[in-house]
């Protein structure tokens, strides 16, 4: 199929903005409208209703495939870990060596720590009571209590996997998982951690407030038996190094046993699994029922995700079809962008419509057959590729964003002050965290 350039811009071009309005202006749920788009880009591109069809079952299908299981075993572990009250414990535990004095910092380290198995916006509703009682008991304004936490949370949750965003591009990409993990743990921590610092900035004029938001009742939690600090720990690290440590393995015919079963279990659905074991055994009195009702509420939430990323496989399949990359390979202009590029387009569709997870897909199925004319096509440039996605995803959290309205509802915190931490905090977040992996990128590849 020949199909020029001019009109393979078009297609794209509507698709996008397609997407943008059903999801901003229209409220429409992003798996329809990336559905929609699919049709209209296909038809756009003078394909067949059939071929359309057939290409968008395939896009569907592939990426579900391949995260499946990593997101509804992440899902679940994030669901245990809240259950049980191993957040709150660990939120706690890092206080302790912090102090009341840097209850700020805390909560920013708590929420990189809490993050990386939970969704942000899960993460902060979580935390959003222990988060207002700090502010109470120190005195900190509210604003910075918030606009700290919430960075804390965002900086693992836009870079690194079993993220929604970030695994869906490291599977669209090809790109090592382990990897990601690792360099995305690394990039998170001056990421989150320039988020606290224009946090203290933007609210240092403020007077000493109390908690805002609503009088609830104190966090369940609290009151119940909670695990242990190790027990708490251990469903997020061992995970963690068991995909880190099998990413560097190589492991053949003749390597030793111990060696296949260290390569085996670190796969990440494997290792997340484990960790959803781990989670369960910090809480030793269970009820079964109880259990059922935690592993279906993982489940479900893990079938809206999917559904998602899967929509947003096949708007990537459909974009192929486009051959947009043997149109701009020769474009000298695009292909001295590199790692520019894909940053620039995560952050301009972040902007635009509001998720980061739909704007770090959409991105990925874009970049993905332009890797070689970007000089992005080697293993480490795809790992570096994701992260600079997931950088540009975080830029900019304003009013279209629903993680915006979860940190200003759970925290009393109002609009236009959280346009002046939280929006330009992310603001500044993206911009770190994509010199951090420039560096990174410069030093390694």
């Amino acid at each position: 199929m020949d199909i020029s350039l001019t009109q393979s811009l078009i297609a794209l071009s509507v698709g996008i903005v397609l997407i943008v309005l059903l999801t901003t202006r229209f409220k429409l749920h992003a798996f329809f409208a990336l559905i929609t788009a699919c049709f209209v880009v296909g038809l756009g591109l003078g394909m067949p209703l059939s071929d359309v069809l057939a290409t968008t079952k395939t896009g569907f299908g592939n990426i579900i495939g391949a995260l499946g299981l990593i997101i509804v075993f992440g899902t679940a572990l994030g669901i245990v870990l809240e259950y049980t009250g191993a957040t709150l414990v660990l939120a706690n535990s890092i206080l302790r060596i912090t102090g009341q004095r840097r209850a700020a910092s805390a909560m920013n380290i708590t929420g990189y720590v809490v993050g990386l198995p939970i969704f942000c916006d899960s993460g902060y509703i979580v935390l959003s009571s222990l988060n207002k009682n700090l502010a109470k008991r120190t005195g900190t304004a509210m604003a910075l209590m918030a606009g700290s936490l919430a960075s804390g949370l965002y900086a693992v949750h836009c870079l690194i996997p079993p993220h929604p965003g970030a695994a869906a591009a490291t599977a669209t990409l090809s790109a090592d998982f382990g990897l990601v993990v690792l360099y995305g743990m690394l990039v998170a921590v001056p990421t989150a951690y320039i988020g606290l610092v224009w946090s203290k900035y933007a609210s240092k004029s403020l007077q000493k407030e109390t908690a805002g938001g609503s009088d609830e009742a104190e966090d369940e939690t609290v009151v119940k038996k909670l695990p242990s600090v190790w027990l708490s720990l251990l469903p997020i690290v061992v995970p963690i190094v068991l995909i880190g440590v099998r990413s560097f393995m190589q492991v053949g015919e003749t390597s030793s046993f111990i060696a296949k079963a260290f390569y085996n279990i670190g796969a990440p659905e494997i290792a997340l699994a484990i960790g959803v074991l781990l989670a369960i055994a910090g809480k030793r009195d269970w009820k079964m029922e109880d259990l059922n009702t935690l592993m279906r509420q993982a489940v479900e939430k893990a079938g809206d995700i999917l559904l998602i990323i899967g929509a947003g496989g096949a708007f990537g399949a459909l974009i192929a079809q486009a051959n947009i990359a043997q149109h701009l390979s020769g474009d000298s202009a695009i292909s001295g962008m590199g790692l520019m590029f894909p940053f620039l387009l995560a952050a301009i569709l972040k902007t635009a419509q509001g998720s980061s997870s739909v704007a770090i897909i959409t991105t990925a199925t874009m970049v993905l057959p332009m890797l070689p004319s970007l000089g992005l096509d080697s293993e480490a440039a795809r790992v570096f590729t994701v992260l600079a996605m997931g950088a540009g995803s975080m830029m900019v959290s304003h009013a279209n964003d629903s993680y915006f309205w979860v940190i200003s509802r759970f925290s009393g915190v109002g609009m236009p002050m959280m346009l002046r931490v939280f929006t330009v905090a992310t603001l500044l977040m993206g911009t770190v965290a994509m010199a951090v992996i420039y560096l990174l990128y410069f030093l390694i590849r």
